[in-house]
């Protein structure tokens, strides 16, 4: 038997008896159970990212629900804006529109007004001017009779002419 094959057996008796003390000792148990724990780590560290991700999923589901109600809610809060600045321009309207009315008759009223006091001292006038061509044409005292003809007459001027 040559060298070769003296190392050969040698390595192959280290060989079992290395086997043999690791089966002794128990090590194949010894990394199934550490291989077992291991899965059950990993088992945990699933179920819990398994829930983690189901509160997410609610969560975002809650999230969203409440996104639409608040949308809606703004939407309701647009249109009663919307609303209420389309009363408040109505109201603005009416508003400006009666307040025109009563300017225009309370302008109305003052030319009415003026007209009035305008003829009244056109006939005021008339008859001031009247009175005085009467007494310049009488000249003096005149009799009743010749008074009254004058009034008379001078009355149906001021009346074709005012008219």
């Amino acid at each position: 038997m040559d060298a070769t094959m003296w190392a050969q057996i040698w390595s192959q008796v280290a060989l079992a008896i290395f086997l043999g003390i690791v089966i002794y000792l128990k090590v194949p148990g010894m990394i199934t159970k550490t291989l077992d724990a291991r899965a059950v780590k990993i088992a945990g560290e699933l179920d819990a990212a398994k829930q983690i991700r189901e509160e997410a999923q609610s969560l975002l589901a809650e999230y969203k629900k409440k996104r639409s109600e608040a949308e809606a809610e703004a939407a309701e809060i647009v249109a009663a804006a919307k609303r209420e600045a389309d009363s408040l321009a109505a109201d603005a309207k009416q508003k400006t529109e009666e307040y025109v009315a009563r300017r225009t008759a309370l302008s109305e009223q003052k030319i009415k007004q003026a007209e009035a006091d305008a003829v009244n001292a056109v006939r005021s006038a008339a008859v001031d001017l009247a009175i005085a061509a009467a007494e310049k044409l009488i000249g003096g005292n005149p009799d009743a009779k010749v008074a009254d003809g004058l009034f008379s007459n001078a009355v149906e001027q001021v009346k074709t002419r005012l008219n």
